[in-house]
């Protein structure tokens, strides 16, 4: 992925946490019936300084018999992503100079792929997505919930994944190659926005631009 200098994200802090929020991502992958791009959530796992992805197809989804074990796959996180106007720059109106954009946040990570054939593996995973995606619930399911004969009849039919890995960048897309008033207007043109997609980049173009503004403030 090809990252200008400006939106570049170094923080690993930062691309965990996007990671974790927005944790369904694409799986793409090589072998010798060529490319392929599977659509899974994720879990993030850390064990002994090592960073890890976990999660699991149906075993009827030949990914895990066509691409080879320790095979270096690459998954793409999406993050809030929105249309940006040039009506939204004050600039415009002083020279016209303006085109429309997209910005956006993501992240890519490469590693290698294990696919993993263990029950007791794929269930404590399983465990672990669904505590994570039911704390929202004002009773929180847990596979414990559904009787223990079905979940062992389940088990046989999913294939684990894990990715050991090796590399983690990220692009933060948010008018930082703008003047101040052209990151202040976009914010304000976004907020006029329905969209639930703008709301989002909203509240990231503001995180940045307070960002920029103290970056400002400590070099001054």
């Amino acid at each position: 992925m090809h990252i200008p200098k400006k939106f570049r994200q170094e923080d690993l802090s930062t691309l965990k946490k996007l990671i974790v929020e927005a944790p369904f991502a694409v799986l793409i992958t090589n072998s010798k019936k060529g490319l392929d791009a599977t659509h899974l959530p994720f879990i993030l796992e850390e064990a002994e300084g090592k960073t890890f992805l976990q999660g699991h197809v149906a075993k009827a989804n030949p990914l895990w018999q066509n691409v080879d074990d320790q095979a270096e796959v690459l998954v793409v996180f999406n993050g809030p992503n929105c249309y940006v106007s040039p009506n939204y720059y004050p600039t415009k109106k002083e020279h016209g100079k303006a085109v429309p954009t997209w910005n956006y946040v993501c992240v890519h990570v490469k590693g290698v792929v294990s696919f993993i054939d263990d029950d007791d593996w794929n269930l404590q995973m399983l465990n672990t997505l669904t505590t994570v995606h039911e704390t929202s619930q004002k009773k929180p399911w847990s596979v414990a919930d559904a009787p223990k004969e079905h979940i062992q009849k389940m088990l046989p039919a999913i294939v684990g994944i894990e990715i050991n890995v090796s590399s983690i960048i990220g692009q933060w897309k948010l008018s930082q190659n703008q003047p101040v008033q052209n990151q202040q207007g976009v914010i304000e043109g976004l907020s006029k926005e329905a969209n639930g997609l703008s709301q989002e980049c909203v509240v990231s173009n503001s995180q940045k631009i307070a960002e920029l503004v103290q970056e400002y403030m400590l070099k001054s």
